[in-house]
């Protein structure tokens, strides 16, 4: 799970790390940057679930801003397409899981492994890749698979997001909201929501996931550059399983739960050769 939590934890102080991009004329840029980035996460353990795992971790990121191959503020990922109002990207993401001890819910159940995705996402720009108030819709559909072992395919998660993102000119401050959906197949719904008939209890009956939506999303976060190699970032996230597919399921024990972080980061090193877009 650190594993997972540590690849988690880095795309967001990257995100907040390079939060500069989005201001409306894109600045001229390191093409790197390594830095650390040190913070608390709290969030829970899955959709549906009444308890949290939390992590205090410490971390190394590095952002590159090629022209094909990045890791950014948008995710680390390929380039493929990129117009003005459309980016195609294969990218990568990671959630946290419930680590070394058991929930409660699932108690005498597996527990929920590390997990990585990664597959294609494509980026609307609907009102310009250089608005001052950026509105963005994403589409990325993605391959959800264990960390220890890539064979063992845990699903397909489809992840549409409507988001808000932007840094008035002079501004310290930077921000980003957006509300979206996590909609999986079978097997995924299988992972978090399945109780086996061996694994049934008085209070747990069986119980067989459906493909469907997963939960909705409202995320939101803020940056504050502190000093040009300091910089502040908080973020929230609210999960709700109102009218989805496994709601019923046993393993479902709170309709609304929320993640919440705070962190800093800062910049080791950066290139001297500039960004080319």
């Amino acid at each position: 799970m650190k594993r997972l939590f540590a690849a988690s934890f880095a795309c967001l102080a990257c995100a907040a790390a390079s939060a500069q991009d989005e201001a409306p004329k894109r600045p001229d840029l390191p093409l790197w940057e390594l830095g650390v980035a040190a913070g608390t996460l709290s969030q829970q353990a899955y959709p549906g679930s009444d308890e949290q795992v939390r992590r205090t971790p410490v971390l190394p990121y590095v952002i590159y801003r090629g022209k094909v191959l990045r890791a950014d503020n948008e995710g680390a990922g390929l380039r493929a397409v990129k117009t003005e109002g459309f980016e195609l990207d294969v990218s990568f993401a990671g959630s946290l899981s419930s680590g070394g001890r058991s929930l409660r819910a699932r108690e005498g159940m597996p527990r929920l492994g590390t997990l990585v995705e990664f597959g294609p996402v494509g980026r609307w720009f609907l009102n310009g890749r250089d608005a001052a108030g950026r509105l963005t819709f994403e589409l990325p559909l993605r391959g959800v698979f264990e960390a220890r072992d890539l064979r063992r395919h845990r699903g397909m998660s489809l992840e549409p997001e409507l988001g808000l993102e932007g840094r008035a000119k002079g501004d310290p401050w930077s921000y980003g909201v957006s509300v979206g959906m996590l909609v999986g197949d079978r097997r995924l719904a299988s992972t978090y929501y399945t109780v086996a008939p061996d694994e049934a209890l008085p209070d747990r009956p069986a119980y067989a996931a459906r493909a469907g939506l997963i939960a909705w999303r409202l995320k939101g976060g803020v940056s504050r550059q502190l000093t040009p190699d300091l910089r502040l970032f908080a973020f929230g996230r609210v999960d709700s399983v109102t009218g989805a597919e496994n709601r019923d399921s046993p393993l479902v024990r709170r309709t609304t739960g929320g993640s919440v972080g705070i962190g800093l980061t800062y910049t080791l090193m950066r290139s001297a050769a500039r960004a080319s877009d």
